[in-house]
């Protein structure tokens, strides 16, 4: 059963719409192997077990009388747990929402929902998706399946964890700062923070109005696509969602010759980075220069420039957001969350007024740079993952590679480009231009088929896990 949990989406829906594959088998093995695995992970603070298989022969019997829906028809998936789901729990991993269960569907739920796929449950997620991996909460945070002693990252932890692990072929997270592509780079995944506005919001539990984004976290760049062919639709009633033509995702087979790479060398040279990650870093750039591309060295404004707008704004509409609750019921409430948050009241109008239109200067140096190069790569994360609950939140004194690209609200998508000596996965980040979203994930395709990373899984059984911890 524990080769079925290793196809990817593309090689599953094959053999699903061949009706070589059943989606109730497929389901089965997925259930099998969460009650096996998951209590060592706490991927999943909701497991949906009777509602997948209903919705696994659901799809068969669709399957089976001509009404095959397309790749994520049959194909089991899991919502992070800020993803609202009517009539099913949905918690942020709170207490504050312990027993809180929606009346609606987010709207990318139901896009999921029709497009044929099968819930398996709710993924772990740092409280509200902000603060760090924290033991005050009713549930217990997510494990890095390559090493339980490690940090599997945040805010999207369980769906990192679950897709690395087999537990879900795909699952959908959240960014605000980099809460897809952290966990997407310290669990060895594909995980992609869309353009500000592909991807719908509504309904999905907020943190930052402006700066939260949604997208897919996969095992390889082509599931990620084949995801976003069905996410990426606009929503009238999200106020942010772009009406734009959606992006050439069935293209991303065509090869990269040609496309020119920066290398956002100073942003690199700022971070304390691990001499293993430089070196994977250097090596991507060689399989890309192999395929064609042009790689040059780019400027971009110094990383803690962003993280001063960023966390001004997120600060500011953080606090807004969850301001009652915070007054009324702090004990409620996580002592990270808290300590996260708590700062937001004291941010004045003047200064978030000023942090937006500092936003407004970086998107436009950022648009300056984007007509040089068709991509920007930098590290995803400094080091391989931390040991658990470690050092994972970013501090102010950090300098971060992911929240600039929340800042000017470009596609990036996370991606492994090696291991650590310790068999850690390492990854990088590659960014383009807004609404080329096809674009990032074609050069990140055409890396993962020229190299062997992704052939390469955690070990996952229980005794293994154990006595790693």
């Amino acid at each position: 059963m524990s080769e079925l949990c290793h196809l990817t989406i593309a090689e599953a829906s094959a053999l699903i719409a061949a009706k070589k594959l059943s989606p109730v088998e497929l389901t089965k093995a997925f259930l099998e192997r969460i009650e096996a695995i998951d209590p060592i992970l706490n991927a999943y603070l909701l497991v949906l077990g009777d509602a997948a298989l209903a919705e696994a022969r659901q799809a068969e019997t669709e399957i089976a009388t001509g009404k095959y829906k397309g790749p994520l028809h049959g194909i089991p998936i899991a919502l992070k747990d800020i993803y609202c789901t009517k009539g099913i729990r949905t918690t942020a991993h709170s207490a504050l929402l312990k027993n809180h269960v929606p009346a609606e569907d987010a709207f990318t739920r139901t896009l999921l929902s029709e497009a044929g796929s099968i819930l398996l449950g709710k993924t772990s997620t740092w409280e509200f998706a902000i603060g760090g991996t924290s033991l005050d909460l009713p549930w217990p945070p997510a494990r890095n399946p390559w090493n339980i002693a490690h940090d599997p990252g945040g805010s999207s932890s369980g769906s990192g964890a679950a897709v690395a692990s087999g537990l879900a072929m795909a699952a959908m997270g959240s960014d605000t700062g980099g809460s897809i592509r952290g966990p997407s780079a310290l669990c060895g995944l594909a995980g992609l923070k869309p353009t500000y506005g592909l991807v719908s919001r509504r309904g999905i539990l907020p943190l930052s109005f402006s700066l939260d984004h949604a997208g897919p976290m996969c095992w390889t760049a082509e599931d990620c696509a084949l995801m976003m062919t069905v996410l990426a639709c606009h929503d009238p009633l999200d106020p942010a969602s772009a009406n734009v033509e959606k992006p050439d995702f069935e293209g991303i087979r065509k090869p990269i010759k040609g496309l020119r790479i920066g290398y956002a060398r100073s942003m690199t040279e700022e971070a304390s980075v691990d001499a293993c990650v430089m070196a994977a870093l250097e090596q991507a750039f060689a399989v890309f220069r192999d395929l064609g591309a042009v790689v040059t060295d780019v400027e971009l404004a110094p990383s803690l420039e962003y993280a001063d707008v960023a966390s001004l704004i997120s600060r500011s509409e953080s606090y807004a957001i969850h301001e009652h609750d915070l007054v009324n019921t702090p004990e409620l409430f996580g002592q990270i969350f808290k300590q996260r948050i708590m700062p937001g009241s004291l941010v004045r109008a003047a200064d978030y007024i000023n942090a937006m239109r500092a936003r407004t200067q970086l998107v436009r140096q950022m648009a300056e740079v984007m007509k040089e190069v068709d991509l920007v790569i930098t590290p995803s994360w400094p080091t391989p993952a931390p040991k658990f609950a470690q050092g994972v939140a970013m501090s102010r004194t950090k300098a971060s590679f992911m929240r600039p690209f929340n800042v000017t609200g470009s596609p990036a998508v996370s991606i492994c480009n090696g291991f650590s000596g310790d068999g850690l996965p390492l990854a990088m980040q590659i960014v383009g231009r807004p609404f080329e979203d096809d674009i990032v994930l074609r050069a990140a395709f055409a890396f993962e088929c020229a190299t062997e990373h992704k052939k390469r899984r955690p070990i996952l059984e229980p005794a293994t896990i154990l006595a790693s911890a």
